[in-house]
């Protein structure tokens, strides 16, 4: 019997501070791969991973920064979150330190100030998210 259950994702919302703790904004990818657009950094949990290692991981491979996990933000579950196919995410809050890069799905990687984040240009539920993060 094959069971069918949705994919689980991990996103992260990557605090960027300078070394002196001053806020420098959150880092925000440029889509490689539909949908195109911007993004909150994140991918798929593999098998056998815990959801919080896959984060760590997935924040390194798109934009090469360690990061330390503050929080759960939420889940997002809504089946059409991503035109792609059923998916569900676990985001987190995380504070990172140091130039992002991009690398692995990210085509670019960007520091936005809370006031300059371009919500008509995100992807999947990532507008709804960021709103949540804001007035959280």
């Amino acid at each position: 019997m094959a069971i069918k259950t949705p994919f689980v994702a991990v996103d992260g919302i990557i605090q960027l501070f300078d070394e002196k703790e001053n806020f420098k904004g959150i880092v925000l990818i440029e889509r490689k791969n539909p949908p195109l657009g911007l993004a909150i950094p994140g991918g798929f949990v593999e098998v056998g991973e815990k959801v919080e290692d896959a984060l760590v991981r997935e924040m390194k491979e798109e934009t090469s920064l360690d990061v330390e996990i503050i929080r759960i933000l939420g889940v997002y579950s809504d089946p059409d979150r991503d035109p792609r196919f059923h998916t569900v995410s676990i985001t987190f809050v995380c504070k990172a330190y140091g130039e992002p890069k991009a690398q692995s799905d990210a085509k670019e990687v960007k520091v936005f100030k809370l006031e300059e984040i371009p919500f008509d240009k995100l992807v999947f539920d990532h507008a709804k998210i960021l709103k949540d993060y804001i007035n959280r």
